[in-house]
């Protein structure tokens, strides 16, 4: 008996240390969770292309993204420095498919892929925003003080507001501005006052992805740089019969003139200099008085700076010396002398300004290029959308 009960307790003893031993074990650690992959753009629904394609990692890092479109062209994008996101440096295209190919690693190396799909909107049509003048025109030369600066779209502009955030006009030395709608199509941004002599301005439309209105998006952006010279101002006064030019405000010359006669007076108020051309065909059949019309003329014409759209033009006329000074007998233009012409012609150029008095015609129109500073201030500001 003695010798059993030893071996029960022994027994015991054993099954008490197994049991210790068993609950001191360590269970094997759990793997870590995969990586994730999301892509927000790739919901199904087209985005404009100015949205960044981004693409988020979670539970892990980046290691290989690339995005193409439908023609195999990579798409540039930049990660951030954790690794976690990667999201594309340039604008996409319209209408277009994207294929996102992502990769990214767990905390223990495993990597995960996935591939996603992005497409963009498809606009009804595309419209530019050209600029006035060509800068190539102006290359050397620079504008003069009275040139509005414009943009001249392709197509109607419905949504006015909104495409005016994305214009953007600076000047040195700085000077206030504001936009004006002449129309659907043109947009024209001028001050209270002429620019300053010597003003660098830089206007920008970013309008590339701007819903303008009816389905019309914009094609591209747009960025030009201008600078203003020497202020030339001519003062036609229909008083005197006297054309009286200012350069940076002090009078260097006057000569006689005639303007429009009674029944074709010319226009009141400040012209800019649109155009400049060293001869050109005047046709009264282009504002209705043709071949056989009373009144009806076609001639060449020199030394001829346009003032206005309506034909109103500052340029030779030798037929009408001997009433320069005293009458006005012209259709509408600033007559000169083909000397003083000349001189006009050599010294004047686009965005400098002739400002018409005393002529007994009306002022001229906002639209009539460029009737700008035919309005105060605040009329022009209050053009604004």
């Amino acid at each position: 008996m003695i010798r059993r009960k030893h071996a029960v307790a022994l027994a015991c003893l054993v099954a008490v240390a197994m049991a210790i031993a068993g609950c001191s074990s360590t269970p094997p650690a759990a793997a870590p969770a995969p990586a994730a992959l999301t892509v927000p753009a790739a919901t199904g629904k087209p985005i404009n292309p100015t949205t960044p394609i981004v693409v988020d990692a979670t539970a892990g890092r980046l290691t290989a993204v690339t995005v193409t479109n439908a023609a195999g062209k990579t798409v540039d994008g930049k990660l951030d420095a954790g690794g976690e996101h990667w999201t594309t440096s340039e604008d996409l295209g319209y209408g277009g498919t994207y294929t996102v190919n992502a990769t990214a690693v767990n905390s223990a190396k495993k990597p995960t892929s996935k591939t996603f799909t992005v497409t963009t909107i498809t606009p009804d049509d595309t419209a530019y925003a050209n600029v006035i003048p060509s800068p190539d025109v102006v290359s050397g030369v620079g504008i003069g003080v009275g040139q509005p600066m414009v943009f001249q779209f392709t197509k109607p502009v419905k949504n006015k507001a909104e495409v005016l955030k994305h214009l953007k006009v600076t000047t040195v030395p700085s000077q206030p501005g504001a936009w004006y709608w002449i129309d659907d199509q043109n947009v024209h941004y001028r001050g209270p006052e002429y620019w300053q002599p010597g003003t660098k301005i830089h206007i920008e439309a970013d309008v590339y992805g701007v819903d303008l209105g009816d389905g019309v998006y914009g094609a591209e952006d747009n960025a030009v740089d201008y600078t203003v010279h020497d202020s030339w101002i001519a003062k036609a006064d229909g008083a005197t019969e006297l054309l009286t030019v200012f350069h940076n405000g002090r009078q260097v010359r006057q000569m006689p003139m005639s303007l429009g006669e009674p029944n074709n007076p010319s226009h009141n108020g400040p012209h800019v200099i649109s155009e400049k051309a060293a001869q050109t065909v005047m046709d009264s059949c282009t504002y209705g008085v043709c071949k056989g019309d009373p009144g009806y003329y076609r001639e060449t014409v020199y030394n001829d700076l346009r003032i206005s759209n309506d034909g109103e033009f500052v340029h030779s006329a030798p037929w009408s010396v001997g009433q320069q000074g005293s009458a006005n007998v012209s259709h509408g233009c600033v007559n000169l002398s083909p000397a003083d012409s000349l001189w006009m012609f050599d010294h004047f150029g686009l965005g400098d300004v002739v400002e018409v008095t005393n002529s007994g015609g009306p002022p001229l129109p906002v639209w009539d290029t460029y009737g700008d500073w035919e309005l105060s201030w605040d009329q022009w500001r209050a053009g604004s959308a």
